[in-house]
């Protein structure tokens, strides 16, 4: 009850400090997969924060995990920001040799910068370039192998009754320590989300994401199908909370992430 009380307590500080100013409402990444082909703009900072739940079944079980997903957006100019990300705080219950087992730490963060290259006009998108390399500075448990570059492009089409549709390919480079692929190798990034907005304050979403499109030796490809909606208490303030379910035995069967997003 008091974690509850003090986040009430923040969002209604984060409304009430909003800025007055005539201009957009935040534009976030969360809660879909796909990223937004804009950037915050110079001079800003936005604060993306947020629980995740996962739950998959194994051989041994089931197996929840518990992370707190966070970006960070730091506006360089009209058209770049550099952001930082990290999958935060990390908590794993399952099951290894019969026995039960919880494993704590914090995931490895991501450094990048994200360019928009063109705004929307006509029948052509606005388009988000983004570039991204993530470190091995982890706990043990969640750690990666190695640094982990990945490449994407975000392109968001503006579509009759307040539809937007977005599409994100991209390229990805990790590394296997062990087994018949062990060593670098390239995976695939691809998303698409289709979002309505009902109102000026709320939007639902339906997307279709697979982080991952690899071969069986690396693990094979991921993929969910992703139900959310977003709302804004101000203009510079998003609530947003989205449920998953995977599309095949690689992916958590179940994931449900809630989220606030800050913009100053």
């Amino acid at each position: 009850m008091k974690l509850a009380h003090a986040f009430a307590a923040a969002v209604a500080l984060c409304a009430a400090t909003a800025h007055a100013q005539d201009q957009d409402s935040i534009e976030a990444d969360r809660p879909d997969f796909v990223e937004s082909s804009k950037v915050v703009g110079k001079g800003r900072v936005q604060l993306e924060t947020s629980a995740l739940y996962e739950r998959d079944r194994n051989e041994e079980g089931r197996e929840r995990t518990l992370s707190t997903p966070t970006l960070l957006r730091i506006g360089v100019s009209d058209t770049l920001e550099l952001r930082i990300e990290t999958d935060g705080r990390m908590v794993r219950h399952g099951r290894e040799d019969g026995q039960r087992v919880t494993q704590a730490g914090y995931g490895d963060t991501a450094l990048g910068l994200s360019w928009h290259a063109l705004d929307a006009q006509g029948g052509r998108p606005s388009v988000g370039v983004h570039l991204a390399s993530e470190f091995a500075s982890g706990s043990r448990a969640f750690r990666g192998e190695g640094v982990r570059p990945s490449l994407r492009v975000a392109a968001e089409w503006e579509l009759p009754n307040e539809v937007t549709l977005g599409v994100m390919p991209g390229i990805g480079i990790d590394r296997d320590r062990s087994g018949p692929g062990a060593g670098r190798y390239r995976y695939g990034i691809f998303g698409i989300v289709a979002e309505k907005a009902f109102g000026e304050r709320l939007r639902g979403l339906v997307e279709v994401a697979l982080p991952r499109i690899a071969r069986g030796k690396h693990g094979g490809t991921e993929a969910s199908f992703d139900v959310g909606a977003a709302y804004l208490l101000s203009k510079d303030v998003q609530l947003d909370a989205m449920l998953s379910r995977g599309l095949n035995s690689r992916t958590p069967d179940i994931a449900f992430t809630i989220g606030l997003s800050i913009r100053r």
